[in-house]
């Protein structure tokens, strides 16, 4: 499946919830491997903030990220929306804090979405296949979130607060095509003591009886009449036989579930990679959402970077030394790789056996060699030449030269005897013969070093 993002730019313009802020929010098309991405207008410089997990700095009410000072209020609602229409990478820049919370559900940002319309890239689109049951449990409220092996991307949310008025409710999508029309319109909610105090506090600047269902757990006063009336400047205000304050019409019978749902899809998107399994939420709610999140990008980041490329050593390769000779420049003692195995547009793996015959071992410790780190990084370099060089008709007649290298990592020795498996993939298309790739060496079955290169090929002659 390919990577999609939008064909054009869309804007739109609302409130902030807790802010009460006029904000315009504008969606615009992005590169392959970008994922969500917002950008501060309004702020100096316009900073850009990644929609990942590890920036998450609050969930009162909202999941709000923050990077470098750069923040970013109730995000998940905007992210449902890409998620829920299988858009992959979007640039979404915002004049203010906080999206508009429009009528509280993510119906608005989906319908600007498609009105941008849906492009579909070349990159492939990357998924994290669940293989056991990864779960996380809130001790304190009992809220409890875990993913189980599935062949798609399954939701179920349950949500029991304890009221009567709101009972016990459940909601499951089986595919991400039922977004738009069975969860995409369901709007946030909260209860009568909440609005109170939110209100005496002054957090919810934006709020009014259309963007949020309020469902009346307590006698409503006339001191709670009156104040709801002037905040929300209407004349009469009353409750409707299902307990739900009135100018408001219920979507769903179990609409607060399926808005739960949405608020888990907008949360999950924080991992920034695609799931393959079915999520079950229990009593769901932003903080145990974004935990599980961080849990779950914690653990595909470890098992890629430990994620040993299966090369069978005794196969023909794809090329062998003679045949990377024609394409890289290199020749001994610096040609440091003797075959590859796997090539595509975008990746290459490949191999070289380490032997006590090596040129560097005499200096690199007679008594006890190792092989030095930054000839570890040069043969990685190497096999992402052979990915950079494919691309061109005629990569004798040019030369690869290191642009960058950086978050450079060493964690297992190599030593005579060893055989190192490389692997580099592209983090960015290559462009005017700029490759810009994530390099892994790996011996013993473990990882051994890692790197972010980039590199520049010219031609020769």
């Amino acid at each position: 499946m390919k990577q999609q993002t939008i064909q054009k730019e869309v804007s739109l313009t609302g409130v902030g919830l807790h802010t009460g802020k006029e904000v315009k929010l504008t969606f615009k098309p992005a590169p392959e491997n970008h994922g969500y991405v917002f950008k501060r207008m309004d702020l100096e410089g316009q900073p850009t903030l990644a929609a990942e997990a590890s920036y998450v700095v609050n969930t009162q009410r909202g999941t709000s990220l923050e990077r470098n000072g750069v923040q970013i209020q109730t995000s998940e609602h905007v992210l449902a929306a890409c998620v829920g229409l299988e858009i992959d990478n979007v640039l979404i820049e915002l004049d203010a804090s906080e999206p508009p919370i429009m009528d509280g559900s993510s119906k608005y940002f989906v319908e600007a979405l498609e009105k941008a319309g849906i492009q579909e890239q070349e990159a492939e689109r990357e998924f994290y296949e669940v293989k056991e049951i990864i779960s996380y449990v809130d001790e304190e409220t009992g809220s409890e979130i875990m993913v189980v092996p599935s062949c798609d991307y399954e939701i179920t949310t349950m949500v029991d607060f304890g009221t009567k008025v709101l009972g016990t409710q459940n909601a499951t999508i089986k595919n991400l095509k039922e977004f738009k029309d069975e969860i995409a319109d369901s709007r946030t909610f909260s209860f009568l003591h909440e609005i109170e105090t939110l209100l005496d506090h002054g957090l919810i600047r934006g709020g009014d009886l259309n963007n949020a269902i309020v469902y009346v757990d307590k006698e409503l006063s006339a001191e709670t009449m009156e104040k709801l009336k002037k905040v929300f400047d209407k004349d009469n205000i009353s409750v409707k036989s299902n307990g739900i304050l009135d100018n408001l019409t219920l979507h769903h019978a179990n609409e607060a579930a399926r808005h739960k749902l949405l608020d888990v899809i907008g949360d999950l998107a924080l991992i920034g990679t695609r799931i393959k399994g079915r999520v079950i939420a229990n009593k769901p709610g932003h903080k145990v959402n974004t935990e599980f999140a961080k849990k779950m990008a914690k653990k595909i980041k470890a098992e890629k970077r430990n994620q040993v490329p299966q090369v069978d050593l005794n196969q023909p390769p794809l090329m062998d030394v003679i045949q990377i000779m024609k394409m890289l420049p290199h020749r001994q003692p610096m040609l440091l790789l003797d075959k590859i195995f796997e090539l595509s547009e975008t990746h290459v793996i490949g191999s070289k056996n380490v032997t006590m015959n090596e040129e560097f071992f005499k200096g690199h410790f007679p008594g006890a060699p190792v092989m030095p780190g930054v000839l570890i990084v040069e043969a990685m370099a190497q096999t992402g030449g052979i990915l950079i060089l494919s691309t061109v008709p005629d990569p004798e007649n040019y030369l690869t030269y290191f642009m960058k290298i950086d978050n450079v990592k060493f964690k297992q020795k190599v030593v005579p005897g060893d055989t190192l498996i490389f692997k580099c993939t592209l983090i960015s298309p290559i462009r005017r013969g700029i490759c810009h790739m994530q390099g892994y060496a790996y011996t013993n079955g473990k990882i051994c070093a890692e790197a972010e290169l980039m590199a520049q090929i010219v031609k020769t002659k």
